[in-house]
């Protein structure tokens, strides 16, 4: 097994240090002169950089060393429930350990709260090796989002009371949305926020259901706040410290990530603080909260997918047949030449993506603390706000959906045996597969996409990209990948002018779309200085062009009898 999970991924070690974040950590970092009160704060970007590097080194050795060699145990222990109490398996214990003695467990923070103020970007690869060790552990350590919304949204005694204990690693935290009647539809829920006019406190009460890590000692939980209400603006976010009143009911026997305990939550009176303004629970804090979630969960999809490509490698390297190793034989060439491709380009694509959310986060707080000094802020930080918007679901749902089908590919490269417990490809097959289902399944990520991707909020981007200067070896992919941006254009365009139920039966054809042209036009620009990657785009357009023509095709012609005889056919 390797001795450490960042320095022997050198497309993860290129993603890092291709990044530019230079503007982002000066408006974190105030102009690096925090390094005078705190001494974790950097003092320029040159030294930034080289603490990300130094904190993914560590964690990378943690998570190759502690945390993968005792993976398998950790999920055939599982989290246990007995008597009303939740407790992680033993593995899983002595890797949150480690994580804790390496002061890993609230680096999103800032240094005032005993955190390292990391940018999403160097959380997201925090993220993706620690799932790429134990994809259960990652819903644990992964939930450093509570704590980074407290700090954006809550008021400062709540900050200075429960901020410091995350930076210790002493809490963990929970976000707790879904009811048994409220999935998907967060507006209807039902759990009751009552305000005690004497006391100035808040209470609630109701159940709530699929709670990652819901066993966590700070939660923050979406009630209704407003009575007579029944829709999203009815709804606030509040944080409670669990205590007596919070029952567990049950943990669920799940498919996969079986390190994670998933929880049956019921309040009973419990005490709870206002996180913000009443009203704006789902349609600001919420909506904030789960885009950073679906960064993290788009990790951990890149993660475990990583570990199912090297599993299928290796066997493939390792099992004969007919004379040689099977991935000298074309067929499972292709598969590991598919698997390597969208794995590359989902890395790229977050990178991107954490690129403009972290922008976005550093231009608002620019704006918030009356700092900024540069006349273009307003326009930068709606262009940030506009892509992070876009690109966030984008990702989501194409590391997710990539991840299964890497999964399945890495299963069937194993053949019968990887179909067996004794092999950890059968365990990646079993935790990918909840990734495009929670956190939004990939079905709302079109959703979220659709609006955007018909008004092409993507083509000032694909402009620039496509305007670049690119090596006369590469010209030739350059032409078919801005003809496939064209038949994409043409085919959001076209899908706009149809009624809606059309519109949305075609979504997902213009999000496949979208997806292989921003992942294209990503590693073509790898391309234009390092050789491989000018390889590995031809792999990955070569397979995903003519799935790109398809899907265009299939929107200009919009055929509706499939729509119009779903009774027909469904009910037989």
């Amino acid at each position: 097994m390797p001795e450490n999970f960042f320095l022997d991924n050198p497309d993860l070690q290129y993603r890092f240090t291709q990044v530019d974040l230079r503007e982002v950590v000066d408006i974190k970092e105030k102009g690096s002169p925090r390094h005078e009160t705190y001494p974790t704060a950097p003092r320029n970007y040159d030294d930034a950089k080289d603490n990300y590097r130094l904190i993914l080194e560590v964690l990378g050795g943690i998570a190759a060393t502690v945390i993968a060699p005792r993976a398998a145990e950790a999920d055939e222990e599982g989290a246990q429930f007995h008597d009303g109490q939740v407790s992680y398996a033993a593995a899983t214990q002595a890797a949150l350990q480690a994580l804790k003695q390496a002061e890993l467990m609230g680096v999103m923070l800032p240094s005032e709260y005993g955190g390292l103020n990391l940018p999403e970007t160097v959380y997201a690869a925090m993220v993706e090796i620690i799932s790429r060790a134990e994809a259960g552990l990652m819903t644990i350590f992964g939930l450093q989002e509570i704590a980074a919304t407290i700090n954006e949204f809550g008021d400062e005694a709540m900050k200075a009371r429960i901020l410091p204990r995350f930076g210790r690693g002493e809490v963990a935290g929970a976000m707790v949305l879904t009811e048994p009647d409220a999935g998907s539809d967060l507006g209807s829920i039902q759990t009751r926020a009552v305000l005690d006019e004497a006391t100035g406190k808040w209470h609630l009460t109701g159940v709530k259901r699929f709670i990652t890590n819901g066993a966590a000692d700070i939660q923050l939980v979406l009630a209704r706040s407003e009575e007579g209400s029944s829709d999203a603006r009815g709804l606030s976010l509040f944080l409670i410290e669990k205590d007596e009143t919070v029952r567990i009911r049950r943990i669920e026997n799940k498919m996969g990530l079986h390190a994670s305990p998933t929880c049956e939550i019921q309040y009973n009176h419990t005490p709870a603080e206002l996180i913000g303004k009443r009203r704006f629970g789902l349609l600001r804090y919420t909506w904030s909260l789960m885009n950073g979630a679906r960064l993290a969960v788009s990790a951990q999809a890149i993660g475990i997918a990583e570990a199912a490509y090297r599993e299928a490698y290796n066997y493939a390297s390792e099992r004969c047949q007919f004379g040689k190793p099977i991935r000298e034989l074309p067929a499972v060439a292709r598969m590991l030449l598919s698997m390597r491709g969208e794995i590359e380009a989902a890395r790229a694509l977050i990178y991107e993506t954490g690129k403009w959310v972290d922008r976005l986060k550093a231009y608002e707080q620019a704006a918030a603390e009356g700092t900024a000094t540069d006349p273009d802020l307003r326009q930068k930080q709606k262009q940030a706000a506009t892509l992070a918007e876009m690109l966030t679901p984008l990702v989501k749902y194409y590391a997710t959906e990539m991840g299964n089908r890497v999964c399945y590919k890495a299963m069937q490269v194993h053949g019968g045996v990887g179909y067996m417990r004794e092999f950890n490809v059968e365990r990646h097959f079993r935790d990918i597969r909840v990734t495009n289902i929670y956190e939004g399944t990939s079905q709302l990520q079109i959703v979220a996409a659709l609006g955007k991707l018909m008004g092409r909020a993507l083509d000032p981007l694909l402009d620039e990209w496509a305007a670049l200067d690119y090596a006369a070896e590469i010209e030739p992919l350059r032409v078919r990948l801005l003809e496939g941006t064209n038949l994409f254009r043409q085919a959001g365009d076209s899908l706009k002018t149809r009624e809606r139920d059309l519109i949305d039966y075609y979504a997902a054809d213009l999000m496949d779309m979208a997806t292989v042209v921003v992942n294209g036009w990503l590693l073509l620009q790898d391309g234009r200085t390092d050789p491989r990657k000018a390889e590995l785009a031809h792999v990955y357009l070569a397979e995903h062009l003519p799935r790109l023509q398809a899907a265009g095709q299939a929107i200009l012609a919009a055929d509706a009898a499939p729509l119009q005889a779903r009774q027909t056919i469904l009910a037989a």
